[in-house]
């Protein structure tokens, strides 16, 4: 009971840290405050993924029900569907994702690239990041919002294909609760392999992300599995494979990208790696079908 209790902490400050949903009161005197605790408390960044994702589904579903049936509605769907989580989220790692493309598109030197990170104005490079990847993540639903019709299994046969869809726009609420949460797991590998970059005084992610456990990584793609598990009574394990193997590969890019650029990795750099493991995810799994 005390290691569900611990968890159960862990998990609320992961709440309190990713998302905008208050953690007060009572609730919070309960959940209580430490470095070792913030610590901690990102072996459940893919358990936010759960939640923001289950958020991104059932807006999607919602407004898929409400619009009318025409070509569009999927893509105003899932336009509206990414607003609620930048709400939810704050746009926390929309943030990462231009403060890096701003530090890397503005500077080679290592020390004006990370200084550059740490301005809160936007530039060019931050901005034509932001615009392209929402570009990016709204035409892959759109794409697999397309794709859903051609993939439903005829009654009486055995084609080897997706099962009956359950509710109009199945596949894209799959594919959004999946990509949330495997985008938000892989980025915890920067921090087992990479130093942190970053000034350990100002940076109010250092303690977040000190170097992660191996039993604390379990933790993280336990999740992931649990979810996984999940999402493969709908859509066959091959297309899960690829569109994670297609995630894994972005990782692996921005890995390297940031030993070489910045020889380390900031709390702006986990943010940007979520934001780019989730396009691909809805990628590979666009290819695989």
């Amino acid at each position: 009971m005390n290691s569900l209790s611990q968890l159960a902490r862990e998990y609320l400050v992961a709440v309190q840290f990713f998302t905008r949903l208050p953690v007060t009161g009572r609730l919070a005197s309960w959940v209580g405050h430490s470095p070792e605790l913030l610590r901690a408390s990102a072996a459940h960044f893919p358990g936010i993924g759960v939640l923001v994702g289950a958020v991104a589904a059932a807006v999607y579903a919602l407004l898929l029900a409400m619009l009318p049936d025409a070509a569009f509605a999927p893509l105003v769907a899932a336009a509206l569907s990414t607003v609620a989580t930048v709400l939810l989220t704050g746009g926390f790692h929309e943030d990462g994702l231009a403060d890096v493309a701003d530090g890397l598109g503005g500077s080679h030197e290592r020390e004006r690239a990370l200084e550059i990170m740490k301005d809160s104005r936007m530039g060019a490079f931050g901005a034509m990041a932001l615009v392209l990847a929402l570009l990016c993540k709204l035409s892959l639903l759109a794409l697999l919002a397309s794709s859903e019709a051609g993939l439903v299994r005829p009654e009486g046969t055995d084609a080897g294909l997706l099962a009956p869809a359950l509710f109009k726009g199945w596949l894209v609420c799959t594919a959004l609760w999946t990509g949330h949460v495997v985008s938000r797991g892989l980025p915890l590998l920067l921090i087992r392999w990479l130093p942190h970059a970053g000034d350990a005084a100002s940076s109010k992610s250092k303690r977040l992300a000190d170097q992660i456990s191996l039993g604390r990584l379990l933790v993280a793609f336990a999740w992931c599995f649990m979810v996984l598990a999940l999402v493969s009574t709908a859509l066959p394990a091959a297309n899960l494979i690829v569109a994670c193997s297609f995630a894994v590969l972005a990782l692996l890019w921005m890995a390297r990208l940031f030993s070489r650029r910045l020889q380390g990795f900031t709390g702006d750099c986990l943010g940007a790696t979520q934001q780019v493991c989730e396009i691909a995810f809805y990628l590979g799994l666009a290819v695989s079908l």
